[in-house]
């Protein structure tokens, strides 16, 4: 109940329309709970989240690309219905608030209500949270735990609204949050939903004298109603040296030297090892989970063509194992390492081997089958074409507050530039005269040829990124190196109830699963950087001479003091980037020996130049270099060795 001095406070605060506090929401509006709730700070209605209230909206999904194979022809699914499987790059609230909308095209009446089974891995805060007396910290900072579980929170209530009425969610947890989220699930899904806690045990991991080995994390599952799907897994049942009794429904038995077994209905704790370097599905991404345990949840919750989410997509195993179990799936992720990870696996899939049936047989066979049709796709990087109308004269003020450019209209060799930036011209692209035409060779060549021998070092290009035909963020052609400054959607910032949230990518393998949330609409602003590619004998380098990005909202510049990674494609074909290997700035600055094939060349406190050292065997005809800074914004360069001068030492 309220009392005098809080009941005077809220009247005050509705007379001069002033926002109510989020706690006292539920004074006001108690929810109606069966029995009990978790409480803690930050904890938002139901209600208002589902009413946008939190400031995070759902946005269009914008199709990057869309991976097609003749082999899929054998799928148990029809490929006639438009269904793609899906790789989404985004902050998975804002997608999610997406497919429970349910109006956008690339989605609408495909997903809402039909996913089947959800799985999901998130991050388990405990990292600021529970440390031992040598780490200092112990239990104390309550905040962070209270922003994870609301954190959780938000996505298990839309979670459950994507779900179909016999669906069922599986939610992976270590031992020192999961009795947090489980009422979090009896909160969200209801007490009677709860199936099973599956104890998934492995030998990997530590020791200590003060403590039990640490060997298992629990798995919390969870149906939406009772009539879930679900089909039960068997086992072995051993007994040595006489015959088990008798198994109903079991007639046959079998002596395997002197261990008598038969099938019994699988139990709530299974031993699965980690995935170690010797299993063959090893892709060196921190917390990746082995597919013998994927494959177990799939296959009892599931039936072949049904549809699998993973919203928390990480090294890609629930899609891989969806993936060759015949199902349908859909994944998303916020990591820039998840993300292109995800796509060489799919790439790569037919190499690899089935996941462990659910008795734990290893089938040793291949997949050999090359992926099912799948896109990818971005969540908050949109053409300004599509979702912005305005006048020419807007446009170009609007792009030049963009890129930070002046609108100074000049002259070169005849060719009209509308702007200046850093000294070089730049051209603004006029999507909507030329309607037909884009940002191609064609047009390249044409400008080279038209500003001859007085053609500049370089030329910024202002393009919706559809117009661009280029993969790479820059060109080179007859000496002038173009940059294309690709143009995205930017709602206007008023109309947001939040300020904007702008997403952080990590700058060391450990940290690739830091809680990260985006609110708004992302600026794809390209940083800039100087690189080549040198001969060195049997090896060869890649030299980056320098990496500057821009930060729209506070100006701030400094030459690789925002530098996250580096991701290499050695061998690049046509247009589609499969990553061989990543570096970290934190393995760059390092100097350890396990990355001693990257350094840092100073002169004094200056960085000269950060160098990455590879077999030069590995390159072929062009490889292409993706640079991303901790916003998330990304350039991409195509080098060829075979344009680059011999460098010795």
């Amino acid at each position: 109940m309220l009392d005098r001095e809080q009941k005077e406070y809220l009247i005050h605060l509705i007379q001069n329309d002033q926002p109510i506090p989020e706690d006292m929401k539920y004074d006001l509006f108690p929810a109606l709970q069966e029995e009990y709730e978790l409480t803690y700070a930050g904890k938002m209605r139901k209600e208002d989240l589902l009413a946008n209230q939190d400031g995070t909206f759902p946005i269009p999904l914008q199709v990057e690309r869309v991976f097609t194979q003749e082999e899929s022809a054998d799928r148990s699914f029809d490929p006639q219905d438009g269904w793609r499987n899906m790789i989404v790059f985004g902050d998975n609230l804002q997608f999610l608030k997406t497919v429970c909308e349910d109006r956008d095209p690339v989605i609408r009446g495909k997903v809402k209500r039909k996913v089947r089974l959800i799985y999901i891995d998130p991050p388990f805060a405990t990292q600021d949270e529970f440390q031992n007396r040598e780490g200092a910290k112990a239990y104390s900072d309550r905040k962070q735990g209270a922003h994870f579980l609301e954190f959780l929170r938000r996505r298990l209530i839309l979670a459950r609204e994507v779900l179909a009425d016999d669906g069922s969610i599986y939610v992976h947890m270590d031992p020192k949050m999961s009795h947090y989220v489980r009422a979090i699930l009896d909160e969200v899904f209801g007490k009677n939903s709860f199936v099973n806690e599956i104890i998934w045990s492995y030998k990997s991991g530590g020791a200590s004298r003060r403590y039990f080995a640490r060997k298992h994390d629990n798995i919390l599952f969870y149906a939406k109603t009772p009539r879930y799907i679900f089909h039960p897994q068997e086992e072995k049942s051993y007994n040595r040296n006489y015959k088990p009794y008798n198994f109903k429904g079991v007639p046959e038995y079998q002596d395997e030297h002197g261990l008598w077994y038969t099938m019994v209905n699988m139990k709530d704790v299974w031993n699965i090892d980690m995935v170690g370097r010797s299993s063959g599905e090893r892709i060196d991404y921190p917390t990746q989970k082995p597919e013998a345990l994927l494959a177990r949840i799939i296959e009892a919750s599931t039936d072949p063509g049904d549809l699998v989410m993973d919203f928390f997509g990480g090294s890609g195993t629930t899609m891989a194992v969806a993936e060759k179990l015949g199902r349908r799936w859909i994944t998303c992720d916020l990591g820039k390492l998840s993300y292109l990870t995800m796509q060489k696996r799919l790439l790569s899939i037919e190499h690899s081997r089935m996941p462990v049936s659910g008795s734990g047989e290893k089938t040793g066979e291949k997949y050999g089958k090359k992926a099912a049709p799948f896109m990818t796709c971005t969540l908050g990087i949109y053409d300004l074409e599509k979702t912005l109308e305005m006048d020419w004269e807007k446009y170009q003020d609007f792009v030049s507050g963009l890129f930070e450019f002046r609108r100074t209209p000049l002259s070169i060799g005849g060719v009209a530039f509308e702007g200046e930036k850093r000294g070089f011209p730049v051209k603004i692209f006029n999507y909507l005269k030329y309607s037909d035409s884009g940002v191609d060779e064609d047009y390249l060549q044409s400008m080279t040829e038209s500003l001859g021998a007085g053609a500049p070092s370089r030329i910024y290009i202002v393009s919706p990124a559809t117009r661009v035909s280029f993969i790479a963020d820059y060109e080179e052609t007859g000496g002038t190196r173009y940059y294309f400054l690709k143009v995205p959607y930017e709602m206007i910032e008023e109309l947001h109830r939040s300020p904007f949230v702008r997403l952080r990518q990590p700058r060391s393998r450990g940290d690739v699963n830091e809680i990260e949330e985006m609110k708004g609409f992302q600026f794809n602003y390209n940083p800039e950087v100087d690189c080549r590619l040198a001969d060195l004998g049997e090896t060869a380098a890649l030299y980056v001479d320098s990496f500057t990005s821009y930060i729209i909202r506070d100006g701030a510049e400094a030459d690789f003091a925002t530098l996250s990674g580096i991701y290499a494609d050695f061998d690049f074909h046509g247009d589609v980037f499969v990553m061989d290997e990543v570096r970290f700035w934190s393995e760059i600055e390092s100097g350890k020996k396990e990355h001693a094939d990257t350094r840092i060349e100073r002169d004094g406190d200056r960085i000269r130049a950060v160098v990455w050292e590879f077999p030069k065997k590995l390159l072929g005809d062009y490889a292409m270099f993706i640079f991303s800074d901790i916003y998330g914004n990304d350039i991409k360069v195509k080098l060829s060795l075979k344009k680059t001068e011999k460098r010795n030492g």
